[in-house]
């Protein structure tokens, strides 16, 4: 059981969610056995809930001394927050996990390191949020997984390919899809709600201060956090898209391939290129 397109994975969809058709591709190209697929796919998601609560319980500096502390603070606000619950806490852990990685703690990429904590943030936040189980949310990132894998198979999730839409727009269109499912959405809905969470980060470049995937990267996480929440929150209301998921992850590569190099992870354009990042350059390197 496979597939190699969101057509031809609604049809699969016919008797079953997004989920269990990812489930059932890997227990096939892989040869495991559910139990197998379903245990790795819970270790990753532990991973993520342990870097996470690392990033709110250890003093965390990152590599280049740009970002550390970001995701207590706004944690921290969650009573008073502008946002709710809901969102502060998923801003929060997202941003935590960008710490995690910048300092070489262990994350899990999904799809990328530069966009690792989308997924976490809005799932850990959900979870808490809605009072869903780890069996809930693990089955969750396998309908996460398919809507990854789309975009990998017929686009990229490379920044240096197809600038931070790939990465970050990628990880938001993941986590609106599965948020959808949680909440008892349709198939149909969770690729509404991940072609909308795409189509809003449409067009952003990739211009990691230094080079070093610290700033903007991270706030740029918590916005992805956000944007699958809000994809979510659309399609969960009926809302539908009207360019179809395949059409909307080919104009994304097109997009991609049209920005210049400078502002496709070279630290040569963008924020990287503005004279207090180049001052900041200065400083990661002392």
């Amino acid at each position: 059981m496979t597939f190699k397109n969101s057509q031809e994975l609604l049809i699969l969809c016919k008797d079953m969610p997004i989920s269990e058709v990812m489930i059932r591709r890997e227990i096939f190209i892989s040869n495991k056995t559910r139990e197998q697929v379903f245990e790795a796919m819970r270790h990753a998601y532990k991973i993520m809930q342990a870097a996470i609560g690392s990033s709110l319980t250890d003093n965390l500096v990152s590599m280049g001394g740009l970002i550390g502390g970001e995701a207590k603070k706004i944690y921290n606000r969650r009573d008073n927050s502008v946002c709710g619950d809901i969102m502060s806490r998923a801003i929060a852990y997202a941003m935590g996990v960008l710490e995690v990685n910048t300092s070489m703690g262990l994350i899990v990429a999904a799809p990328t390191a530069g966009a690792s904590g989308v997924i976490p943030g809005v799932f850990t936040a959900l979870q808490q949020t809605k009072d869903l189980s780890e069996i809930e949310m693990t089955t969750a990132l396998f309908n996460a997984g398919a809507i990854g894998y789309l975009i990998m198979r017929n686009a990229t999730v490379s920044g240096a390919e197809g600038g931070c839409q790939a990465e970050v727009g990628t990880a938001s269109a993941m986590a609106a899809s599965a948020v959808v499912e949680l909440m008892g959405g349709s198939p149909e809905a969770c690729l509404c709600a991940a072609s909308t969470a795409i189509s809003n980060i449409l067009g952003m470049v990739c211009d990691p201060i230094g080079g070093l995937v610290e700033v903007p990267c991270q706030k740029r996480n918590a916005m992805g956090a956000s944007n699958a929440l809000i994809s979510a929150e659309i399609a969960l209301a009926n809302i539908t898209n009207h360019i179809p998921f395949d059409e909307i992850v080919d104009v994304m590569y097109k997009v991609g391939r049209s920005i210049p190099y400078e502002l496709r992870e070279t630290a040569l354009g963008g924020l990287a290129s503005a004279p207090s990042a180049c001052n900041l350059c200065k400083s990661c390197s002392s």
